[in-house]
């Protein structure tokens, strides 16, 4: 039924267990993000590249575990849902920076993934200036995650050479460049979004 003009609307439900923090999905999250400093050490102080690839593939493919058991299991919470898109983050930038350092990847790329992800701290420092939290993760957004995470442990097995080595290269360049425009298209979602709220909150009578 509509509203009418002055109602005041019904606060909507609450999932229950939204303030919980050690469920499963959770856990798995936090194990995600413990697997960021792993992979770092492997790659770059240990120099075991195999084992570096095994931490990022089991990092990046997982990322759907913890969505898929908070909404199967009724575990949904706001914990989960800062920490979900945070250690994929985590996990592209800590890639990026350690495979660029290592020579995997190339400056250009580096830098237009880098230069996606400032456009998105710079429109949520604004929406937080005008009260909102951040927009909800975009399925764009989340097929680009998914797709970066499985690149660059591909890009990572190019360096054994060979043939493997060369269809790794192959695959996982093709991987890493559609992932990259997809991001930016992700960008351009939540920047539309920003801007969007920012315009009805501007029309928005002040509060006296």
């Amino acid at each position: 039924m509509a509203r009418r003009p002055g109602e005041s609307a019904a606060p909507a439900p609450q999932p229950r267990g939204r303030s919980a923090v050690w469920t499963i999905p959770n856990l798995i999250s936090f194990a995600r993000l413990l697997g960021v400093p792993l992979f770092l050490y492997l790659l770059l102080v240990a120099h075991e590249d195999v084992a570096a690839v095994v931490v990022l593939a089991v990092g990046g493919t997982t990322d759907w575990v913890d969505g898929y058991l908070a909404r199967r299991l009724g575990q949904v919470s706001r914990l989960g849902e800062l920490l979900d898109p945070l250690a994929d983050r985590l996990y592209i930038l800590a890639t990026l920076l350690a495979f660029t350092v290592d020579g995997v990847v190339g400056w250009p790329f580096t830098i237009a993934l880098l230069a996606r992800e400032a456009v998105l701290l710079i429109s949520l420092g604004v929406l937080r200036r005008y009260g909102y939290g951040p927009p909800p993760v975009h399925y764009v957004g989340k097929t680009a995650t998914f797709i970066l995470l499985v690149a660059f442990p591909t890009l990572l097995l190019a360096t054994v050479g060979g043939t493997t080595g060369t269809v790794a290269y192959a695959a996982g360049w093709a991987l890493a460049w559609w992932g990259l425009v997809l991001y930016w298209v992700a960008a351009a979602l939540y920047v539309g979004q920003a801007a969007a709220l920012v315009r009805a909150a501007r029309r928005a009578p002040a509060t006296p």
